[in-house]
């Protein structure tokens, strides 16, 4: 089965290598391009694409106000193509909130050169986001640091019972949405946190910064040192690992540079490794949407060492690729949509 793309990008240059580089795939097509949402709009009527690849800011029309468009009238999987700047990376994070299945960096110089290497990786995300679940999102708003917490603190866990408990969680593609949606529904009494989230470096500092005005409890991005504390979440950054390391009756965090694994830095198996290795069965994993392998191995020693293993279930998953990977290998102790994760990082599930 073949993969129509559309190119939807400003720089001619930038639409004619994508398209050289996407058609050498034997299964992916890129049937047309634009060099704005409105010519976008009309080839669309034409022939509706299986992926869009769309830049953010472009003349008459920007991305973001079409893809969220989009999202709202016909739901469609989109991989934004970014540029690395702090400007880009902001609203690179509204567009993954605002549905798109996942993004590509592209320097600001040097750029078909980059996309002619990264051609493999072009190939692989085109893929995965043409097997995505999309569907209509609606962003939660506004901030909520001095809202209730959703769960009555009452029914929760003591503080007591979650200072020595930690829990860590691994996502890919359409993790930013999934992240957002639990992380905004527990209290500031949840365990501490760590989380590795597949994204670029100079975006997850700006994720960490958007999480932190959207959830109850406190979101920063991971720097060695930091405790895991309760309300506390730690985003491991782009471009490091990171571990979480016992240091008498506290955990911290530990971030690095390192290779990459599972072609991946940060890597969710360094991190579900370092969880089992540290905090034993006083550690719990949680393997979300992604594609891929990585975390599979990872959570699987988790359990071995008597950790309590989640996935998230196939439904619910933009990309069912990590989580399945896991539940083959018999990682995950259990199976549940992402409705019910945020009970159980509470303490109430």
């Amino acid at each position: 089965m073949t993969i129509d793309v559309l190119v939807v990008d400003d720089s001619a240059v930038v639409r004619q290598v994508l398209s050289g580089v996407l058609n050498e795939a034997p299964d992916i097509n890129v049937y047309a391009t634009a060099s704005d949402p409105i010519f976008a709009q009309q080839q669309m009527q034409k022939k509706w694409p299986d992926v869009i690849l769309l830049d953010i800011e472009m003349p008459r029309m920007d991305g973001l106000t079409f893809l969220r468009q989009l999202m709202n009238e016909k739901p469609t999987p989109v991989i934004i193509c970014s540029s690395l700047a702090e400007k880009g990376a902001e609203l690179t994070l509204q567009a993954l909130s605002a549905g798109a299945i996942d993004v590509i960096t592209k320097p600001q110089l040097g750029v078909k050169d980059f996309l002619l290497e990264a051609k493999h990786l072009l190939w692989q995300t085109v893929r995965g986001a043409a097997g995505a679940h999309v569907s209509r999102r609606i962003s939660p708003g506004g901030d909520t640091k001095k809202a209730a917490p959703i769960m009555p603190v009452s029914d929760l866990v003591t503080m007591t019972a979650t200072t020595d408990t930690i829990i860590v969680i691994g996502t890919s593609t359409g993790g930013t949405q999934a992240l957002e949606e639990i992380l905004s529904k527990i209290p500031r009494t949840c365990p501490g946190i760590a989380v590795v989230q597949h994204m670029p470096e100079k975006f997850t500092a700006a994720f960490a910064k958007r999480l932190d005005g959207l959830c109850e409890v406190d979101v920063k991005e991971a720097e060695s040192g930091d405790r895991l504390i309760p309300g506390r979440v730690l985003i491991a950054p782009g471009g490091h690992h990171l571990e979480v390391q016992r240091s008498g009756a506290q955990y911290i965090a530990k971030v690095f540079r390192g290779p990459s694994v599972n072609r991946h830095c940060p890597s969710v198996d360094v991190l579900f490794r370092s969880a089992a290795r540290s905090a034993g069965r006083n550690a719990m994993g949680i393997i979300m949407t992604g594609m891929g392998d990585d975390g599979a191995r990872g959570l699987l020693e988790m359990r071995q060492v008597g950790c309590r293993t989640i996935a998230q279930d196939e439904q619910s998953c933009v990309v069912f690729g990590m989580p399945k990977e896991a539940i083959n290998l018999g990682a995950a102790k259990e199976v549940m949509p992402l409705s019910q994760i945020p009970a159980v990082l509470g303490g109430k599930a």
